[in-house]
């Protein structure tokens, strides 16, 4: 026989003999060890029964024991008597928690549906529970992440692994998150009902954002609707004693303010002041409308319990025309219809422009609710109602003539009609106004006669400046012949000027030389006279009057002698004689042509 076989039979043998004897001491020593990651439920197997109704023993009674056992070695603990059995413990890992279902405890009252916390270090302690109040059933207080020694046997511990075999799903055991921009609304499930004629639980205060649902519930909770709202984060809530609906939070854009009607809150106290009578305004945290706007900006309001009514602050716009502006405030308006002195109907397009007050905000909204209401009941009857009655005040063609000033007035009355709602009126513009077809058909050929008129008119003035600009032409071009006249008759003058110095110097000169003539005459009749004289005395009077005689014959060819002689008394004489100057002009002709 070999050696080797022996020695492992050997071998075997000893730790068969061992393990005899270590069930042989657990047996007679009643040794139970339970591990690090274990934790021990106890049943006694004998024992006082339990009292009806309670399965846990807590003073040695026959069945589970309150007490589990702690990793380690555990004395005492006999087969015949306990049998322990070994469970893993609870681990809750992170993101997640533990929900905590009771098999024994006190019964939960009627006005709850959710066992009460009480200290039992996290549910690990069952003798406390059970001695301290515990409810069966579902509890209030739930476990974090973590590793807890749970008592099986007592408590039924839900997780995200085992959710649905308990009807729920596994998101309901994360720890709950709020996402940025958005707010929680929170409903109860457990607590006190809410008091008759509110609508959502008053805001309750050291809960630890519902975290800590006993405070809630110590502090007068009240179940359901709740006032407080959720902000972004995470949150170890209560699927059982909480929901949570998320929202996105309330953004005031730019150019508005948020009124904020509050149907929840401390009881309604006016501060509007005495002066203001048509609505009431409170401070915050109350209900009723807040005296303090919301500005621009994001604000985590419950919708639920809450109510924000955007007011623009910048100017409002409003159309009583087939358009309207993007706020839509203006789509219930369309054009007026009115009726004029002189009996005609027709429409006009009227633009109204507003303008709200931060500060004044609250009191409009508390006076008529909202700024689509202060259109519709307050905006369109003023302004529809002053240009009806305006209109029976003017002819259809005085209120086209005369537009702007009835804008001006309607302007000045409006700004004093809704001054009293607390709203600025700026600027009141009437648009397009549509007369009557016939009126306008009859306007029409009246103004194209009328600019005929001024047509022809114009023309009749072009045609006269055409006429002075013809004759400013010719006298233009007869201007050169006028200078030039001008200049002859300036020369003219000047050479009559000349000619009457120069005739006055012949006259002078004639003057002088007839002077000088007469005394040459003299001069020489009185030398003729002298030679006279002496002819006298030499030939004697009647002598040297012939021979001057002769002298004066000769000189001037005086004819003494007829060239042509007639006579007789027949007549024949004149024909001879006439004969007789013809021959002597032809002589003279012929002569005249030889020379």
């Amino acid at each position: 026989m070999s050696i080797v076989p022996t020695i492992l039979i050997i071998i075997l043998v000893g730790l068969f003999i061992l393990a005899l004897l270590a069930l042989s001491a657990r047996s007679l020593l009643g040794l139970v060890i339970v591990s690090e990651r274990e934790v021990g439920v106890v049943v006694k197997k004998f024992g006082p029964r339990l009292a009806p109704g309670q399965l846990i023993a807590l003073k040695g009674e026959a069945g589970y024991q309150a007490d589990t056992l702690a990793p380690g070695w555990h004395f005492g603990y006999f087969p015949w008597r306990f049998a322990v059995r070994k469970a893993s413990v609870t681990i809750i890992p992170q993101g997640e928690i533990g929900l905590v279902v009771a098999s024994a405890g006190d019964a939960i009252p009627p006005e709850r549906i959710l066992g009460r916390i009480v200290k039992c270090d996290n549910f690990q302690d069952a003798r406390k529970f059970l001695m301290g109040g515990g409810e069966k059933g579902r509890q209030l207080g739930i476990l974090t992440s973590g590793t807890y020694r749970i008592n099986s046997a007592l408590f039924t511990v839900i997780t995200a692994r085992n959710a649905e075999q308990h009807g729920m799903m596994p998101r309901q055991l994360h720890v709950y998150g709020v996402a940025p921009d958005r707010v929680g609304i929170v409903t109860t499930l457990d607590g006190r009902p809410i008091d008759e004629g509110e609508i959502a639980g008053p805001i309750i205060h050291g809960h630890n954002n519902f975290q800590n649902a006993q405070t809630f519930l110590n502090n007068d909770g009240r179940r359901g609707l709740q006032e407080q709202v959720l902000l972004s984060g995470s949150w170890n809530l209560n699927p059982w004693f909480v929901n949570i609906e998320q929202v996105p939070m309330t953004e005031i854009p730019i150019g508005h303010v948020g009124i904020v009607i509050a149907y929840v809150g401390k009881a309604h106290q006016d501060v509007s002041g005495a002066s203001f009578k048509h609505g009431n305004l409170v401070e915050p945290g109350h209900k009723g409308v807040w005296v303090t706007p919301l500005y621009p900006g994001k604000h985590p309001i419950n919708p639920k319990v809450m109510k924000v009514e955007l007011v623009p602050t910048t100017n409002i716009v409003l159309n009583w025309a087939t358009r309207t502006e993007s706020h839509k405030y203006d789509r219930h308006l369309s054009p007026i219809t009115v009726r004029s002195k002189d009996g005609f109907a027709f429409n006009l397009d009227v633009a109204q422009i507003i303008h709200i007050g931060a500060p004044d905000a609250p009191k409009v909204i508390s006076r008529v609710g909202s700024v689509q209401n202060l259109v519709d009941h307050v905006l369109q009857p003023i302004v529809g109602n002053y240009f009806r009655n305006s209109a029976q005040e003017y002819t259809v063609l005085d209120f086209l003539s005369a537009r702007s000033e009835r804008q001006a007035e309607a302007t000045e009355h409006i700004r004093r009609a809704i001054s009293a709602y607390d709203v600025q009126a700026l600027d009141t513009l009437i648009g397009d106004i549509t007369p009557p077809d016939e009126l306008m058909l009859t306007q029409t050929e009246r103004k194209i006669a009328e600019e005929e008129r001024k047509t022809y008119e114009i023309q009749r003035l072009a045609q006269d400046q055409r006429q002075e600009l013809v004759r400013a032409t010719a006298m233009a071009d007869i201007q050169q012949d006028m200078v030039s006249s001008e200049q002859g008759v300036t020369i003219a003058e000047l050479k009559a000027k000349a000619e009457i110095k120069r005739a006055t110097g012949q006259a002078e000169a004639t003057r002088l030389k007839a002077l000088g003539d007469a005394e040459a005459v003299r001069r020489m009749g009185e030398a003729k006279a002298e030679a006279y004289r002496a002819g006298v005395e030499a030939l004697g009077g009647q002598g040297y009057t012939a021979l001057q005689m002769m002298q004066v014959v000769g000189e001037r060819q005086v004819r003494i002698v007829p060239d042509v002689s007639v006579s007789g008394s027949n007549g024949s004489g004149l024909v001879d004689g006439l004969m007789g100057l013809m021959l002597q002009k032809e002589a003279v002709g012929n002569g005249r042509s030889e020379d």
